[in-house]
């Protein structure tokens, strides 16, 4: 066991003490997959442990009752699905159980973290069960590069989404705005126009945009969509470059946005939460269709959804999260499967996205009656749709995850004003030459 850990802690490239610390701080506390898990069917019933971190909480509401239909309906096997916070957050607690053997059954995270477990011998390909089924032909192909790494299939889609602009509409009627931007000096110049002081006190009062403030994952997120439509990429064949023109001209954008004033950040790590958009303090917000739910929730009304405005190109991520197989016994495997077979069904996919606003990956749920007339109502699902053609995903090797460190940690200093574009960029590019590039 020493051994074991010892060389999953040396993948990883964090110390057992760091592991120990991780675990003892309060980690969720799971069920051992290696030990009790797979004990627990002596009822008959084969238990699963779910990690999640599906947020906002309403959406995780509609998770739940959804795992509950799939256990009334499946009396042999029981889904126990636990959140263990939010994304950004996740990954030590789940590098700790691997290094432990405490994994759980099925792990709901990005696909970028597939280089990564597959490294570590986390999970379980899915070659053999996804050629069997049929529910997976009717899953949107666009979806399996999410999926594939080194010539095998990793996980299922869960949900798939892109990043868009919300507004408020009343904002804009307010300073006068009838055109909606459609590329970058457009954007600056309505960012300004919604800039101002609304009650003559001599303060600004209403921003024009809301811009994240952190080194995570979800300022990264949804940061790329303008590298991407600036011409910047993340790679030039296999090297990691992230110092390029497209990259510079998009932290500019939005280093000018702060500067001059027309766009405020957020608090530390909190780039998703809509407070301010919901108070009307900002104008414009970068989320995605999972937002949808939580305003519905909320009967709030006053919004729209704009895409990216375009620099070179149009652009967008392609977010969602994907459902991974951790690696157990066959019993607890095979009915993994049939789980993950249920949220891939026409059936799951409709009822997700009808509740949190998500895309269906499954095409016939997006044919389906119920989900055309959610569309019809909610107009605004098709920016996403539309959009999703011009969506990028985020690399699924190993190193993403530097790749994300350093470009969070470029971003933020730039928006801190702490570094020019050009020299936070020359730094990130520098750090990861040694790591990746050597």
């Amino acid at each position: 066991m020493t051994c074991h850990i010892n060389r999953l802690a040396s993948k990883i490239g964090i110390s057992i003490a760091l592991i120990l610390l991780i675990i003892l701080a309060g980690c969720t506390p799971v069920r051992l997959v290696g030990g009790a898990s797979q004990n627990e069917n002596r009822d008959g019933v084969t238990h699963l442990t779910l990690w999640q971190g599906i947020n906002p909480p309403p959406n995780r509401e509609v998770f739940d009752k959804l795992v509950a239909k799939f256990n009334r309906s499946h009396p042999k096997i029981e889904v126990e699905s636990l959140y263990i916070g939010q994304s950004d957050r996740q990954l030590p607690k789940i590098l700790a159980a691997i290094v432990g053997d405490a994994k759980p059954d099925l792990l709901w995270y990005g696909s970028m973290l597939t280089g990564q477990l597959v490294d570590l011998e986390a999970i379980e390909p899915l070659d053999e069960r996804w050629n069997r089924s049929t529910v997976t032909k009717d899953i949107d192909p666009a979806l399996l590069g999410s999926m594939q790494y080194e010539n095998h299939l990793w996980s299922i889609p869960f949900g798939t989404n892109n990043v868009g602009i919300f507004y408020r509409p009343s904002l804009f009627k307010a300073a006068g705005i009838e055109k909606i931007p459609t590329n970058w000096p457009e954007f600056q110049a309505t960012a300004k126009q919604l800039t101002r002081d609304s009650n003559g006190d001599g303060k600004i009062d209403k921003y024009g945009m809301l811009l994240p403030l952190g080194q995570g994952e979800w300022t990264v997120f949804t940061w790329l969509p303008f590298m991407w439509s600036g011409g910047g990429e993340l790679k030039s064949g296999k090297i990691t470059a992230i110092d390029n023109p497209g990259s510079i001209a998009a932290l500019k954008l939005w280093q000018d946005l702060v500067k001059d004033g027309h766009a405020i950040l957020s608090s530390p790590e909190r780039g998703y939460e809509l407070d301010n958009f919901l108070a009307g303090k900002v104008a414009m917000q970068l989320t995605g269709p999972w937002t949808f739910g939580q305003l519905a929730g909320m009967n709030f009304t006053d919004y729209d959804v704009m895409p990216i405005p375009a620099g070179t190109r149009s652009a967008t991520s392609t977010g969602g999260e994907n459902l991974f197989m951790m690696k157990s016994t066959p019993a607890h495997q095979q009915a993994a499967w049939e789980f993950m077979e249920y949220v891939l069904s026409e059936y799951f996919q409709t009822e997700w996205a009808l509740g949190t606003g998500y895309l269906p990956v499954n095409l016939k749920a997006r044919d389906r009656s119920s989900y055309r007339d959610y569309v019809s109502k909610t107009p605004a699902t098709q920016v996403f749709l539309d959009q999703a053609k011009y969506g990028r995903a985020r690399p699924i090797e190993p190193g993403y995850s530097q790749i994300s460190e350093n470009l969070g940690r470029a971003i933020e200093s730039v928006l801190m004003n702490k570094n020019s574009p050009a020299a936070a960029l020359k730094t990130a590019q520098e750090r990861l030459n040694l790591s990746l590039n050597r």
